[in-house]
């Protein structure tokens, strides 16, 4: 049977008073038990509806040339990568003292944020993003089942297409798609599908049985940050992918960061960095057509204030 989780807004945190140490320990123990935890309010309305904003804007156009956008691989997302980039408030979050505090715990001191991207998925009936762990370090025969965290804030409200969890499912067993008989034999009487408005933010240890629910009846808009020790060996597909590539991130929203947000964000950490990178797979024949005819209505533009010179003299 699903359920839907309770949001608790743990008022003597969201009202910015200090977090204390009980809070902290009761809120890394539930993401330890459940492999999720929901968070007080961490913004305040401003930085929110700044980052609303933010996120809009770049869903106005699908990403081309010298037009900043929105990427589609996916027929039924929209996704906007590195959203540090885009306003404070998401760099705000990444490394909120609260959000450190429970990831020091379970994590360790090791970790660092390894992502930072939003989707916008679009109604469907299709359960398109079924059953699954995420996948993303080397998995061998000896290899132990890596701890990596996301946190995840809807940026619009969610009352369908919630993200849907399996309560206690994670560090099980390495993270994959389930096939038919895994899906079958999940115990659905601890799904539960995390509804909540703008704002809501939570955890989840990626190992995690989960799924974006159906059907998905309005646009939803959410941002994901992966934060794992950069130490660990990726699979060959995101390294082929450049997925976790270092964050890219504004100078004009990184005036008060802390040594240890620094640290959080990757700085000076080139593990991960591939020198002159450049994707094997080929452009499309679409992406094809429209870099020559851009190529063709440049030059035509050229022709243009040629002719304009020659008339002008």
């Amino acid at each position: 049977m699903k359920r839907f989780k309770q949001i608790d807004t743990h008022p003597e945190i969201a009202r910015g008073h200090s977090v204390r140490m009980a809070s902290v320990d009761a809120l890394a123990s539930e993401l330890e038990t459940n492999g999720l935890v929901v968070l007080p309010s961490l913004l305040s309305t401003d930085q929110l509806r700044e980052m609303q904003e933010a996120f809009a804007a770049r869903l106005r156009h699908l990403r081309w040339n010298n037009f900043d956008g929105y990427q589609r691989n996916e027929i039924y997302r929209h996704m906007v990568e590195d959203v540090l980039l885009l306003g404070q408030g998401f760099v705000d979050l990444a490394v909120h003292p609260l959000v450190k505090q429970i990831l020091s715990r379970y994590l360790g001191q090791s970790y660092q944020l390894t992502e930072a991207k939003g989707w916008k998925s679009l109604p469907t009936k299709r359960d398109f993003h079924g059953w699954h762990g995420d996948m993303w370090y080397e998995q061998k025969d000896d290899t132990p089942i890596h701890r990596e965290i996301k946190l995840a804030m809807y940026l619009t409200d969610v009352r369908s297409g919630a993200f849907n969890f399996i309560k206690g499912t994670h560090q099980k067993q390495h993270p994959h798609s389930l096939k038919r008989d895994e899906v079958n034999a999940l115990p659905l009487s601890d799904l539960i599908e995390l509804q909540g408005q703008a704002g809501t933010v939570f955890l989840f240890d990626t190992s995690i049985v989960h799924r974006q629910g159906n059907p998905m009846l309005d646009p939803r808009q959410a941002i994901f940050y992966s934060y794992h020790d950069p130490g660990v060996r990726l699979q060959q597909e995101d390294i082929d992918y450049y997925r976790y590539h270092p964050i890219l991130l504004n100078a004009a929203f990184l005036g008060n960061l802390s040594e240890e947000d620094q640290r959080v964000l990757g700085f000076g950490d080139k593990r991960n960095f591939q020198p002159a990178f450049v994707r094997e797979d080929q452009p499309s024949l679409i992406y094809r057509l429209y870099s020559a005819s851009l190529g063709a209505q440049v030059r035509l533009l050229n022709l243009k204030e040629r002719l304009k010179a020659r008339l002008n003299r």
